[in-house]
C-alpha cells in the first residue's frame, strides 16, 4: 500500500490510529480532486490543440478554378467603329409638277439606266398649248422676214423690225417654258440604279412632290462611320478597311476610306469617315449597320489572354498567376499550386481577347475564371470544366 505508506511519512505513526484515523477521508479527497482538475486541464489541452489543427487546415481550403497558358501573338492596332451604309447617288424620285398618272414604265425592284422614262402624266391640254404657242413662234417669224425685206426697200421702219424681233425671241421663251412644263410630267431615272417598290397606280391623281418611287445606285456602297480625334494621326485616304453586317454572319466586304472629314465634331470630338465598298451582288443596302475595321501600323507581338482573367478595380488592374508553392509551404494534401496576384498593364480587346503589354511573362499559367473566390496564396485546384470559350471574332448563337 504505497499510498498509505506515503500518508504515514507524512502524518506521522498515529496514522490509522484513533486519533489519525479522521485525517484518512481528508487525505483520499484531496488525491481525487487533484485528478480530476489534472484529467480536465489535460482534456482542455488536448481540445485547444485538435481545434487550433482543424482552423488551420479550413482556413485556406484549395479553389477550384481554369488557367490557361500565356501565348504570344502578333496583334496589329485596329480601329472598330459602328457605321452605316448609304448609297453613292439614292433619291426618292417625285414630279415638280401635278397630273394625273397616264403611264407607268417600271415595276418595282427593277434596275433601270440613266435618263429610262419610269412615269408620264397626262398632258393633252399641255400638248394643245404648246402647238398654239408654235404657231404664234412661226407667225413671229414670218414677220420678222417681212419686216427686214422691206426694210431694205425703205418701206419699213427699223422699229418695226425691233419690234418683231422681239416679239419672236417671246414667242420662242413662251414655247420653251412649255416644254419645260411638259417635261416635268414625265418622270426619268437620274442615274443608274435599283428601283424600290412603286408607291402610285395608273389613274391616281398626284400633287406636286409626291413620292413615286425610290432608287438607289448600290455598286459601289459608302459606309460612313466616326473615330474620335486621336485615330486622325493614323489614317489616310486609301487605307483598306473590313466591315461586317449581323445580317451576313461570318462574311466580311472588303472596301477602301475615300475621304477624311477635314472638321472634327465639337460635341463628340470624334471625326466622320466614308469608305467605299465593292456591292455587285447587291446585298448590302442603304441604311444597314455595320462595323468597321482599319488595321493600322504594322503587327507588333503581345502576350494574349482572354478578358475573363482580368480583375477590372478603379485602383489597377490585374490578374492571378498560378505558381508552384515554395518548398515548406503550408498546402492541403495533393495540392501544388498556389495564387499569385499581379498587376497588369493593357493594350487593346479583340473579340474575346485582350493584349497585355506588361505584367505577364509568356508560359505562365493565368486563372481565366474563378479568381473572384481568390487571394494571394490560395491553394489551386484545376478544373477543365469551366474553361471559358476565346474567340477573337465572336459572334451571338442564337439558342
Amino acid at each position: 500500500m504505497p499510498v498509505k505508506r506515503f500518508l504515514q511519512d507524512r502524518l506521522g505513526s498515529g496514522f490509522g490510529s484513533g486519533r489519525g484515523s479522521m485525517f484518512r477521508p481528508m487525505a483520499i479527497m484531496l488525491t481525487c480532486v487533484a485528478l480530476v482538475f489534472g484529467g480536465l486541464y489535460a482534456f482542455m489541452s488536448f481540445r485547444s490543440a485538435m481545434l487550433k489543427q482543424f482552423l488551420a487546415a479550413m482556413a485556406n481550403p484549395p479553389q477550384t478554378v481554369a488557367v490557361a497558358t500565356a501565348g504570344v501573338q502578333d496583334w496589329r492596332q485596329t480601329h472598330i467603329a459602328i457605321g452605316a451604309f448609304r448609297a453613292v447617288n439614292g433619291a426618292d424620285l417625285a414630279l415638280e409638277a401635278s397630273g394625273v398618272v397616264e403611264k407607268i414604265h417600271f415595276n418595282s425592284g427593277d434596275d433601270v439606266a440613266a435618263g429610262q422614262i419610269l412615269l408620264e402624266l397626262r398632258k393633252d391640254t399641255d400638248t394643245a398649248k404648246l402647238q398654239a404657242l408654235k404657231a404664234s413662234a412661226e407667225l413671229a417669224t414670218l414677220n420678222l422676214r417681212r419686216d427686214q425685206a422691206q426694210l431694205k426697200i425703205h418701206a419699213a421702219s427699223q422699229a418695226a423690225v425691233d419690234a418683231d424681233t422681239a416679239a419672236l425671241k417671246s414667242a420662242n421663251a413662251d414655247v420653251a417654258q412649255q416644254e419645260a412644263l411638259i417635261a416635268q410630267k414625265t418622270l426619268r431615272a437620274p442615274f443608274a440604279g435599283r428601283l424600290g417598290i412603286r408607291q402610285v397606280d395608273l389613274g391616281q391623281y398626284l400633287g406636286a412632290g409626291t413620292t413615286i418611287v425610290t432608287v438607289q445606285a448600290l455598286d459601289p456602297i459608302y459606309l460612313d462611320f466616326s473615330l474620335p480625334q486621336q485615330a486622325l494621326k493614323t489614317l489616310t485616304v486609301g487605307q483598306d478597311i473590313k466591315a461586317s453586317v449581323d445580317a451576313y454572319p461570318g462574311e466580311a466586304f472588303t472596301g477602301r476610306l475615300v475621304a477624311i472629314n477635314p472638321k472634327v465634331d465639337a460635341a463628340s470630338r470624334n471625326v466622320q469617315l466614308r469608305a467605299s465598298v465593292a456591292n455587285a451582288d447587291g446585298r448590302l443596302r442603304p441604311g444597314m449597320f455595320a462595323t468597321a475595321e482599319i488595321a493600322v501600323g504594322a503587327p507588333e507581338r503581345f502576350v494574349t489572354l482572354p478578358q475573363t482573367a482580368i480583375v477590372y478595380a478603379p485602383f489597377g488592374n490585374s490578374v492571378f498567376l498560378a505558381q508552384k508553392s515554395e518548398a515548406g509551404a503550408k498546402t492541403p494534401p495533393g495540392v501544388d499550386y498556389v495564387a499569385r496576384q499581379t498587376f497588369v498593364r493593357l493594350g487593346q480587346t479583340r473579340g474575346d481577347e485582350v493584349a497585355v503589354a506588361e505584367g505577364v511573362p509568356e508560359g505562365a499559367l493565368v486563372v481565366t475564371a474563378g479568381q473572384m473566390k481568390l487571394a494571394n496564396g490560395a491553394p489551386l485546384k484545376f478544373s477543365t470544366s469551366a474553361t471559358p470559350a476565346i474567340d477573337a471574332n465572336p459572334k451571338p448563337v442564337d439558342q
